[in-house]
């Protein structure tokens, strides 16, 4: 029975790494996010900041980093510039002023109508079923976890 083992060579091609496969697609994303996003004024790691903050407003900034995968040295120019633009305002904790609560403006609650026609965006250009993105989400959220585990 033949070794259905790929040789070294076929296993340092480019178009068989998972990992690029990810990153050339992530790049394809953001670059089909971007004209969407400059209409409600955000930038793409801004968006994901807020689709966290419209599902539960008022977290802490340790919170949303969790969910983001992001540090707070990452995380927290993003807010600055979210805070300058009127959408979220950050208050430190009275109890403990290391804790830092994030909470959407009026203006921050408003902009989740204008950001509800993305998705159907990105449906359309994916040229995938509602099915198949699930699936497709799900596959790769279970290999994240498996990644950081």
């Amino acid at each position: 029975m033949p070794d259905k083992t790929p040789g070294a060579d076929a296993l340092l091609l480019l178009d068989n790494q998972l990992c690029f496969a990810l990153y050339s697609t992530s790049l394809a994303m953001t670059r089909l996010y971007k004209p969407l996003l400059d209409e409600l004024g955000l930038t793409y790691p801004q968006y994901l900041a807020m689709l966290v903050l419209w599902e539960q407003d008022g977290l802490m900034v340790s919170e949303l980093g969790e969910r983001l995968f992001l540090d707070s040295g990452t995380l927290t120019p993003l807010l600055k510039r979210l805070e300058a633009s009127g959408l979220i305002t950050r208050l430190r904790a009275l109890q403990d002023e290391r804790r830092v609560h994030i909470t959407l403006t009026a203006a921050g609650r408003k902009l989740k109508a204008k950001a509800a026609k993305v998705p159907g965006c990105i449906l359309a250009a994916s040229q995938c079923s509602i099915p198949e993105l699930v699936a497709l989400t799900q596959q790769v959220q279970a290999l994240r976890q498996r990644l950081v585990a």
